[in-house]
């Protein structure tokens, strides 16, 4: 560790420690040092202590960088300004003569008239969680005195350039807390220098080393000045080469800084590196990982068969592995894209449903994937697994077959090692007399039994309330994955399936069980869209009270209601939807969510929504065209089947397949309901408990508890102590997870195998996707990743990343919907479809691709979107 008292310090007294002192550039170049066999320009650093006094002197600069706090990253403008004055006080400024003099001593011993590289290292650079790569100076070839002055200056200046201040505005960094040193190196004039990443990364393998090189100067490569030849390997072996053309290399001049030449054309198409250097280059970069503990990006230079590295830094945009407890491989598919939501979850929602489902997880990122190898590596069940995810999401299909492909990557299993028939994805036996007071037993059934969780947890405070949710979690479990229930869910789905397979067969005609499935009935989701419509015709005659919700806070949502003409009759229609669908919230498997009971004020832009866009009675008209569209599609089909060779017996087996689609689909919502419903009790529960350990000052706050464990939460209780620095560690974390998108196939080397469409005849343009629910409609594109901000128009078509059950709500407004995630069988299809709406789920990018406001037409039918 250096001695804080100097400004400037030796990079070999410097390490990972001095962060604050030298910023991470620096502090790693130190930790090279200390690696044996690595080696690194010598060379010293003006700490941040340089900058931060010459700041605290300067009334100017500090009354500019004040001014940064009130500009937004929007106003690219002001930013501009402030930028170009900030930077020009820096670098006209005096270096104070004290560091001059301490700059000159350092400089003698090191060569005064050697030529040097002057490099940026800031505070929040080079981090685990933030690189900030490129958003400070460097300057290579600088020699004397007076011009390494400048340069330190400069790169002072460049901690304020537009770039460097948007980041931080974005990445959260206070402008004053991020602080700059400057490292002054012995330059190196290599024959060849590149960048080295000791995972992939394109696919996150963290088994493949990636080389890019080039000749002469780095400098050429980051600049993209020229295209990089690039070597992949993996334990020595090259495993792959691109050997680009090479017109231009930059090099260092003999009177300072770097000019350009021209490479004569027998030697453009050269390799940069032989085997033997790209072999020794993925050598030195394991060693450097191992050092640091995590995959590295490498800058390094290649001088008369020596090697130096010149910065190392984490690589910040991989994403994590899911922990597994032995060294073999695994295949793991995100439970997101299943559930959809991807959002990343809180410690204590990740519990909830580890405790809850039986399937075999493993957590990443704040994110829950099933670990499928031994299903995979069996003959048995690896045709059930991809063709149940398959049916879900074609790209996890997909990518599955990608790994099965693969030789010597999932295990052989023989005898005992077989697992036994998936029962997650093996389909109930059906019954063709399934009678529909089935459903309704079991949805009395699953209310007595919630409202009796309801009255018995009243009675439970302390490690007993802990001990009792985990014994009701075994009730809910019951109910989740009840024999009859699943029975019931099958027999729609292989109806639906029977259906559309055999009416294309039979008539040609697509997906016929979609239009089939509108409005039927025991639809818990569907029935919510429709019932916030019916809230909407009670405070759609009262103008007051809804220029009370546009104001509205979900701290007194409903304390001046009351005093309003039409607020009792309104508040009294929120309440009973809310007694209802309370317990709902978007991302709502997520125990820790606030849910619609909690924050109200979700739901006021659908129904303002509904209030300007339908006319009064739209819910029963809707359901009831939905009947009609259903039965008019039914006798349909049965009068085209009667006049077919054995029409009778066709007509009479759809007919069956018919009533058993229209009696249990609607049933598959609800033992999630169930399970959401049971949740928001267990948490009402854990809040009370959570709020008395802040009134003891043992949490800092009842919410705090989101981020312990179930388990952590039960100890905290227990033994009223908590650890206070992991709850800020987890939240800092959570920070970080919130920002990284799942993948959804990943191998426990890091690799994220990402699917492909395989279609043909696609309008030029289109974007692919998974056709769920049928029809052609064209409209607006209204690009919406929150529900609370949804600003809809009769017409459009929503554009979104997924939609669970909460987002139902918007579902009567639109006449369209497109998301990236989803499959034939998530919520969104399924209300897609019981509403009549043209869908086309799984679009990758979507939300990017799609601008706002954009036209577009969705294929529902044949799976694509086209910008028009």
């Amino acid at each position: 560790m250096a001695n804080q008292k100097a400004l400037i310090y030796n990079l070999r007294d410097v390490d990972k420690t001095s962060v604050n002192l030298v910023g991470g550039k620096a502090a790693n170049l130190g930790e090279l040092t200390s690696i044996e066999g690595i080696q690194v320009p010598a060379g010293i650093c003006i700490s941040t202590d340089a900058l931060e006094n010459l700041v605290l002197a300067s009334p100017v600069i500090n009354s500019l960088i004040a001014q940064l706090s009130s500009v937004q990253p929007a106003d690219k403008e002001n930013i501009a300004a402030l930028s170009s004055e900030i930077r020009k006080a820096l670098e006209t400024t005096t270096i104070p003569p004290e560091l001059a003099e301490e700059l000159t001593l350092h400089l003698d011993r090191l060569g005064a008239s050697d030529a040097y590289a002057i490099r940026s290292s800031a505070t929040a650079e080079d981090l685990p969680t933030a690189s900030f790569a490129g958003q400070q100076d460097s300057y290579l070839n600088i020699i004397g005195l007076g011009s390494i002055l400048q340069h330190i200056a400069r790169c002072w200046g460049s901690l304020f350039t537009e770039r460097a201040i948007i980041y931080r505005m974005q990445h959260g960094f206070e402008h004053r807390k991020v602080r700059l040193a400057v490292i002054i190196q012995k330059m190196v004039f290599p024959q060849a220098a590149g960048i080295l990443f000791t995972a992939d990364p394109v696919t996150g393998n963290r088994k493949i080393v990636s080389i890019d090189a080039s000749v002469g100067l780095g400098e050429a490569l980051v600049s993209g000045l020229v295209n990089a030849d690039n070597f992949r390997v993996s334990n020595g072996e090259i495993i792959g080469r691109t050997i680009s053309t090479k017109q231009v290399a930059i090099y260092a001049a003999i009177t300072g800084g770097t000019t350009q030449q021209s490479i004569e054309p027998q030697h453009q198409n050269s390799p940069s590196l032989t085997d033997k250097q790209v072999i020794q280059l993925e050598q030195t970069g394991r060693k450097i990982e191992a050092h640091f503990g995590s995959p590295q990006d490498i800058e390094w230079c290649l001088v008369d068969d020596g090697l130096y590295i010149v910065q190392s830094r984490p690589i910040t945009t991989l994403f994590p592995i899911p922990a597994a407890s032995d060294a073999a491989n695994h295949v793991y598919v995100s439970v997101g894209h299943q559930q959809m939501m991807t959002d990343a979850m809180k410690p204590l929602g990740l519990s909830f449903y580890l405790l809850t489902t039986p399937a075999p997880m493993r957590i990443a990122a704040g994110r829950l994937f099933v670990d499928v190898t031994t299903m995979l590596a069996s003959p048995t069940s690896r045709d059930i697994v991809i063709g149940a995810l398959g049916k879900s999401d074609p790209l996890i299909k997909d990518a599955l077959l990608t790994i099965t492909s693969r030789e010597n990557f999932l295990p052989v299993l023989i005898g005992d090692q077989l697992p036994s028939k998936p029962k997650s994805f093996s389909p109930a036996p059906v019954q063709a007399d399934h009678d529909p007071a089935m459903v309704r037993e079991l949805i009395a059934k699953t209310q007595a039994s919630i409202a009796e969780l309801k009255e018995t947890i009243q009675t439970k405070s302390g490690t007993e309330l802990f001990d009792f949710i985990l014994e009701d979690l075994q009730r809910l479990k019951q109910f989740l994955f009840d024999p009859q229930s699943l029975a019931l869910i099958n027999a729609a789905m292989d109806a639906s399936s029977w259906i559309n397979q055999k009416m294309y067969e039979w008539l040609g005609e697509k997906n016929a069980a979609d239009t089939l499935t509108q409005s039927v009935p025991n639809n818990i989701t569907s029935e919510m869209g429709l019932a916030l419509l019916d809230v909407a015709d009670v405070i759609r005659p009262y103008r007051e009270v809804i220029q009370y919700l546009r104001q509205a806070t979900n701290e007194n949502f409903f304390a001046g209601l009351d005093i309003l003409r039409g607020g009792a009759e309104s508040r009294e229609a929120i309440l009973d939807f809310l007694n209802t669908y309370g317990m709902r919230c978007a991302g709502e498997i997520d125990i820790t969510k606030a849910r619609w009971r909690e924050q109200p004020t979700a739901l006021v832009a659908t129904i303002l929504s509904n209030i300007s866009n339908m006319e009064p009675g739209e819910s029963n008209r809707k359901f009831e065209q939905g009947k009609v569209d259903a039965l008019n599609k039914e006798q349909g089909l049965l009068n085209q089947l009667v006049q077919l060779p054995g029409g009778k017996e066709k007509m009479e087996e759809t007919k069956r397949k018919i009533d058993l689609l229209r009696n249990f689909s609607g049933y598959r919502e609800y033992p999630k309901y169930g399970m959401i419903s049971r949740y928001f009790v267990y948490k009402q529960a854990l809040l009370k408990e959570a709020g008395q350990l802040a009134r003891e000052n043992i949490l800092t706050g009842r919410e705090n508890c989101f981020f312990l464990s179930f388990q952590e939460f039960r100890e905290v209780v227990r033994t009223r102590t908590v650890d206070h620095a992991l709850i800020k560690e987890r939240k800092a974390d959570f920070k970080n997870y919130e920002k990284q998108t799942p993948p959804r196939v990943i191998t426990s080397d890091g690799e994220i195998i990402t699917g492909t469409y395989i279609r043909e005849n696609l309008p030029a343009g289109a974007l692919a996707g998974l056709g769920v629910s049928s029809g052609v409609i064209e409209g607006r594109a209204r690009v919406i990743l929150n529900m609370e901000a949804a600003d809809l128009a009769e017409g459009d078509i929503l554009v979104t990343a997924f939609t669970d059950p909460s987002w139902t709500a918007l579902f009567v407004s639109i006449k369209g919907l497109v998301t990236e995630v989803g499959g034939l069988m998530t919520h969104g299809a399924v209300i897609a479809r019981e509403y009549g709406l043209p869908a086309v789920v799984g679009v990758e990018h979507a939300t990017t691709l799609i601008k706002d406001g954009a036209r577009i037409r969705v294929n529902g039918t044949d799976g694509y979107v086209e910008l028009l």
